[in-house]
C-alpha cells in the first residue's frame, strides 16, 4: 500500500479537523466539553480543529463516538457542488455487530460519503428484521418512506406501521427502532439531517 504524501496527510488532517469543528458546533459543545466527552486532551481537539497534529485512530474513534457520527463521516472529503453517486458506486454502510447474516439489513448510502448535512439511505430489511434490542439515538431528524413491504417504526412509546408509499418523520434524539412487518423483504428510503425538529 502506498504512503500518503506530506501534502495528502496535511489535507486529511485539515478535512478531519473541519469535520470535527462543524459537528462540535452543531451539537453546541465547547472544545473543552468535546475533549472531556471523548476522553482526549483539550490540546488534541484544539490542534486538530486548526488542521494540525497527527491523531491516533483511537482518538479519532473516540471523537466520532462523542459526536455521534461514524468515523468515515469525519474522514471523508466534503461533497462538491454537484455530486453524483452512481448505482454501482453506492457506499454499503457497515453491518451491525453480533447480528446473524440472515438478519442483517443492507444499508446503502445514496448521498456522497463526505456529506454531513443530509444523508439519504436505502435500507433492505430481511424477513424477521428488528433492531429493537439495539435502538438508535442521535441528534437529528429522520424521514422514512416505504418503497415495498411493511415497516414498524417505534420512537419512545409511540409505534406506527407504514405500508408502501407511507412516510413518517421523527426526531432522533429519542430512542427509536425499526422492524420488518412483512413476510418478505421490506425496502425503505430514509433521509437524515443533523437538525432536530
Amino acid at each position: 500500500m502506498s504512503r500518503l504524501t506530506e501534502s495528502q496527510e496535511r489535507r486529511a488532517v485539515e478535512t478531519l479537523g473541519a469535520a470535527v469543528r462543524e459537528s462540535r458546533r452543531r451539537l453546541g459543545l465547547s472544545v473543552q466539553a468535546l475533549a472531556e466527552k471523548a476522553g482526549v486532551s483539550l490540546g488534541l481537539v484544539s490542534q486538530l480543529e486548526r488542521g494540525m497534529g497527527n491523531p491516533s485512530l483511537q482518538s479519532i474513534q473516540r471523537l466520532a463516538g462523542a459526536l455521534g457520527v461514524p468515523v468515515s463521516q469525519l474522514l471523508d472529503e466534503p461533497a462538491g457542488e454537484l455530486a453524483v453517486v452512481v448505482r454501482s458506486k453506492r457506499h454499503l454502510m457497515p453491518p451491525a455487530a453480533d447480528v446473524p447474516a440472515e438478519q442483517q439489513a443492507v444499508r446503502e448510502l445514496l448521498t456522497p460519503r463526505g456529506e454531513s448535512m443530509l444523508q439519504l439511505i436505502r435500507s433492505t430489511l430481511p424477513p424477521g428484521f428488528t433492531n429493537e434490542t439495539r435502538p438508535f439515538r442521535h441528534i437529528g431528524t429522520e424521514t422514512v418512506t416505504v418503497e415495498t413491504g411493511v415497516l414498524v417504526v417505534c420512537q419512545g412509546d409511540r409505534r406506527v406501521e407504514l405500508r408502501e408509499g407511507d412516510t413518517v418523520t421523527y426526531g432522533c434524539s429519542e430512542a427509536h427502532w425499526w422492524a420488518n412487518g412483512a413476510d418478505g423483504v421490506t425496502v425503505v428510503l430514509g433521509a437524515v439531517t443533523p437538525f432536530e425538529r
